[in-house]
């Protein structure tokens, strides 16, 4: 196969998985091959060198089989291989993102050793902080600390993962990381959140960072089952197809019809006759497939374009 991923006289592979870090994006193809394009300055890309790709070119020389996810932070790229029992990391380095142990800069897809032989759920990264749940149910973190952003009970960068103690006898269904926060649903359908919490972005009723995992007071009475961060916002979803979000709403990106952050978890009335299967945060946005007759997004464009403070639809789709 070429290098370069284009419309040749073959029809192209399928996509199988993506993902998008700051100014970077992977897919995982058809066949077991990971291709990337974009920003590749701190080697996020893993092609061995610094350089940015126009468009998506393969990870050649990379052979790990059965890749099952594929995880971008801001600047550094995550991959588990289910056959191995191995997560990959790659990029930038700094604070210990990567999990090797070190903060260097890493160009190609390396083993994260400490995690060789773990069966992986589920992995997150966030700017700089990277968290893999067990099938176990149980949560490592590690790279940067700042707010309590690895749930540790520290400020201390962790350059290998760790652990979440505060996790013990509870077990985690899976994890969300914003740009310094993160947040958790349980199979018990409970919420935690830890990090920073500046914008009420942890659902705690309050604007405090959290070392360790707290959770969120019951909503409604309602069980979680999936959740979702953005970068200063969090969205959870009830297994009732109900919608809920919290945290930082310069831009509308709550939902809400306002521009107010929200401390503790809010449902989006907007979508109540909808129930929602999937969510999907970034920097300032949200986008969720409501399980009825169209799809929504709730939208914020970028600063100089108009925002759309509550669900839209998303025309176009049929």
């Amino acid at each position: 196969m070429d290098a370069a991923i284009s419309a040749a006289h073959e029809a192209p592979p399928a996509v199988v998985l993506v993902s998008a870090g700051a100014s970077h994006s992977v897919a995982l193809l058809a066949g077991n091959v990971l291709c990337t394009w974009g920003r590749g300055e701190d080697g996020q890309l893993g092609h061995g060198d610094a350089e940015d790709r126009l468009v998506p070119t393969v990870i050649t020389g990379f052979e790990a089989p059965g890749i099952t996810s594929v995880i971008c932070g801001a600047d550094h790229t995550t991959a588990y291989s289910e056959d191995e029992h191995q997560v990959y990391s790659w990029g930038w380095g700094d604070f210990g993102r990567l999990g090797h142990g070190n903060s260097t800069d890493v160009f190609t897809p390396q083993p994260v050793k400490a995690l060789q032989g773990i069966k992986i759920k589920q992995l997150a990264c966030g700017d700089s902080h990277c968290l893999a749940v067990t099938m176990a149910g149980e949560v490592l973190s590690w790279g940067r600390n700042q707010n309590g952003q690895l749930g540790l009970g520290t400020t201390e960068d962790s350059l290998l993962p760790q652990t979440i103690q505060a996790f013990e006898g509870i077990s985690v269904k899976m994890i969300a990381a914003g740009a310094e926060h993160t947040a958790a649903v349980t199979e018990d359908g409970e919420i935690y959140g830890w990090g920073w919490g500046r914008y009420g972005n942890l659902g705690l009723g309050d604007r405090n960072d959290r070392l360790v995992p707290e959770k969120v007071s019951s909503v409604e009475g309602e069980k979680m089952v999936l959740v979702a961060c953005g970068w200063r916002h969090t969205i959870t979803v009830s297994s009732s197809g109900s919608l809920y979000t919290y945290g930082w709403s310069k831009y509308g990106q709550l939902g809400h019809g306002d521009f107010e952050d929200h401390l503790v978890p809010h449902k989006v009335e907007a979508l109540k006759d909808s129930s929602t299967s999937q969510v999907l945060a970034n920097t300032n946005n949200i986008l969720c497939y409501a399980m009825c007759s169209v799809t929504f997004v709730v939208l914020q464009a970028t600063q100089n374009l108009s925002h759309a403070i509550q669900p839209a639809e998303f025309l176009g789709l049929d």
